[in-house]
């Protein structure tokens, strides 16, 4: 089969996409900027995976070499950046050349829906145009132009359930009477998937949309009666897309630097204009209400294989690469060890379960307190919790830290987006013992910026020590009190055991007599 190149692997669509690709057979190679943050996927072994980056490109003709195929599912979307348009631009420059010197049959390219004419936002104009640049290559291109994606993890999808889930009165602005057209995220995959099976798409530009056309207060109101809620959508003049960001920042989990394009591309109308891709990849469209079912049931059953807050990143400072994690380079810090009645591997359950709806094991209420402050002043704030109330991905999004490092049963390190005069890290470790007791070593890492970094610190210190210190005891106590039920449950199984035992002679000897 072929070998298929994915970026944006660890992305939204990516990663859904990966296995797919994977079930009929193909070849898939994965670019990534950071290989470590694929690792642990179910499917990371199946694949290989290459260290790469699309403004890179000597790194992108080792990639596709050797490759038919390649998906182009790489994009940036900051607020209050032009700049976000130049790297889209350089970066596709640098794809559609190294195709080209590759051979490559054919690039995948998902991009955004809506007509020029209707003045677009600057992302989706972006989009578009990085379409064009792909085209200008010699290799053949299919761009899908996708509006609004509903599924479990995307960002639209999460900001309109926060906002009905917390508002019972809505002031909106006029663009939630804008027109879209939503689609389902298992027919955006079944679409690319698809043209990949379909050589007429080649060359092709589609429009990709679901079977209903809806405004945003549409929207909102059926998904509002499939959740029992009632509400009320009042729509003024008044709110610019960027008080709409801020607001949207302060009541869902979308920082404002996400929402921000998001709204501005709401402005515009996206509905399909052209519907060929229906009779070269005939697919059953999901209508909207069973999109928000499917993705509400995943949900809820706490299987959410990818989310936007994965990929998403909040500031420039964020798209830049970290140097390596080196503890010396932290002159403040704060350690905490406790040793624990509880083996290593229930101690560590304990750990790689904190934030999300476990929440930090103690003082909770100061760690939100220290979220919407965040939250005022444009950070991420607490509200993106965790994909999965267990799992861990490198890379994952852990209310306002990354996963930077996770060895399962042993260590976790965080790195904190939270705005912040400095640089900071949190590292949980798990060290054994004996069979039943282990021993936790949480450390807090900063490096101030300036004067006022140093400020923040120590002005914090008494409160850290309260909350650092209060955190590590109370991880150890849950661990204890779960390998405390874990004994009673294997004690009154053993208890449990000679009694169905002895029950079995008794029944056949009632049976023989009889």
């Amino acid at each position: 089969m072929k070998r298929i190149l994915v970026t944006g692997a660890s992305g939204y669509i990516g990663g859904r996409l990966i296995p797919m690709l994977l079930e009929r057979g193909y070849s898939v190679r994965c670019l990534a900027r950071d290989p470590k943050k694929l690792e642990g996927r179910p499917w990371t072994h199946q694949v290989e995976i290459v260290a790469g980056d699309v403004l890179d490109p000597e790194s992108l003709r080792r990639a596709l070499e050797g490759c038919s195929v390649a998906y182009y599912l790489v994009h940036a979307m900051m607020a209050g950046e032009r700049s976000f348009v130049d790297r889209d631009r350089t970066a596709a420059s640098n794809f559609a050349e190294a195709a080209e010197q590759a051979g490559l049959e054919r690039i995948i390219y998902l991009g955004g829906l809506g007509r020029r004419a209707d003045h677009l936002s600057d992302h989706l104009a972006s989009r578009q145009e990085v379409g064009d640049i792909l085209r200008g290559g010699s290799v053949p291109v299919t761009e899908l132009r996708a509006a609004m994606i509903i599924g479990s993890g995307s960002a639209s999808f999460e900001m309109m359930r926060a906002l009905v889930k917390r508002l019972p009165v809505m002031i909106c602005p006029r663009w939630v009477r804008t027109r879209n057209q939503p689609i389902a995220v298992r027919d955006v995959l079944a679409y690319l998937v698809g043209c990949l099976e379909q050589p007429k798409t080649a060359y092709g530009i589609f429009d990709i949309g679901g079977p209903d056309v809806l405004t945003y207060k549409d929207m909102m109101i059926r998904y509002a009666a499939m959740q029992g809620l009632r509400r009320r959508i009042v729509v003024v003049p008044v709110l610019t897309p960027r008080l709409s960001a801020y607001w949207i920042n302060l009541v869902t989990p979308i920082p404002a630097a996400l929402a921000f394009p998001l709204v501005e591309g709401l402005r515009a109308e996206v509905i399909c204009h052209n519907n060929r891709i229906r009779d070269l990849v005939p697919i059953p469209l999901t209508p909207f209400g069973e999109a928000v079912q499917r993705a509400m049931d995943k949900v809820h059953e706490n299987n959410v294989s990818t989310r936007w807050a994965n990929a998403a990143l909040p500031s420039r400072a964020a798209l830049l690469r970290r140097p390596q994690f080196d503890p010396e380079r932290f002159p403040l810090r704060d350690v905490q060890r406790v040793e624990a009645e509880a083996s290593s591997s229930v101690l560590f359950d304990r750990v790689q379960r904190i934030g999300g709806s476990t929440g930090y094991y103690y003082g909770n209420f100061l760690w939100w307190l220290r979220g919407a402050m965040d939250r005022i002043v444009g950070g991420v704030g607490l509200r993106r919790g965790r994909r999965d109330p267990v799992e861990i991905y490198i890379g994952d999004a852990i209310d306002f830290w990354r996963v930077e490092d996770f060895v399962p049963g042993h260590r976790l390190l965080l790195h904190a987006e939270m705005r912040v005069p400095g640089d900071a890290w949190l590292e949980f470790r798990v060290e054994r013992l004996e069979a039943q007791r282990s021993s936790l070593i949480q450390t807090a890492y900063f490096k101030p910026s300036g004067i006022l970094g140093k400020l923040y610190w120590y002005a914090c210190l008494p409160a850290h020590l309260f909350i650092f210190s209060g955190m590590a005891q109370s991880i150890v106590r849950s661990a204890e009190a779960s390998a405390d039920r874990q004994e009673s449950d294997q004690a009154q199984h053993q208890a449990d055991a000679p009694l169905a035992t002895s029950g079995v002679p008794m029944v056949m000897e009632q049976s023989v007599d009889g």
